[in-house]
């Protein structure tokens, strides 16, 4: 994303360009701003402290490759890091979003490969990544469970939102059927709007 942030604080480009393109303040901007530099003094996130932050937010589970998934979607210039622009419009949309814009997110990260739909394996390995990092028992048997629930759970969800029964889910597929089932939303889409740095 090229953000000229630094050590020294954040440059008056890149705090205009986050007043115009998030709902935050300068103030607050200001204050995501400190704790982000607290938790990262390179001004860079890397997966793995990304994920140690995210797993604090789901201490009975597996959150390591939800994780991933999540910080791939954050790298929006995909470089391997998190720079602050990044995290803050991530964290806007997932946390002050419209349904929407919060869907839009969502399908890009269910979109593993970037292809522009979602297919049947990447719907089952987003689910699967659900089920282990909200899982609390993680025994071989229970594991086992929830990666059969999660398969029937993803096979479904495809079913219903593959309206057009092509075997792939585009963008509006799954943003109509997700506005039609709250518990979809809630099901699909991550909570990190309480789990965040700061």
């Amino acid at each position: 994303m090229g953000a000229h942030s630094s050590k020294e604080g954040l440059s008056q480009e890149d705090m205009a360009f986050l007043e115009r393109n998030t709902r935050y303040d300068k103030a607050t901007i200001c204050d995501f701003y400190k704790g982000f530099m607290a938790d990262c003094p390179e001004g860079k996130l890397s997966p793995t402290t990304f994920c140690q932050i995210y797993s604090k937010c789901f201490p009975t589970g597996n959150a390591k490759e939800f994780c991933d998934h999540v910080f791939r979607t954050f790298d929006t210039d995909k470089n391997g890091e998190i720079d602050f622009k990044e995290f803050l419009l991530s964290i806007d949309v997932t946390s002050s979003g419209t349904p929407e814009e919060k869907l839009n997110w969502a399908f890009s990260m269910y979109d593993v490969d970037g292809n522009g739909w979602i297919d049947l394996e990447e719907m089952t390995k987003l689910v699967g990544s659900i089920y282990k990092m909200i899982g609390t028992h993680q025994t071989q048997t229970h594991l086992a469970k929830y990666e059969a629930e999660a398969k029937e759970r993803a096979k479904g969800i495809f079913k219903r939102m593959d309206i057009n029964n092509d075997g792939k889910v585009t963008k509006e597929e799954f943003t109509k059927t997700c506005l039609e089932d709250e518990n979809l939303i809630d099901l699909l889409t991550p909570p990190s709007a309480e789990c965040h740095i700061q």
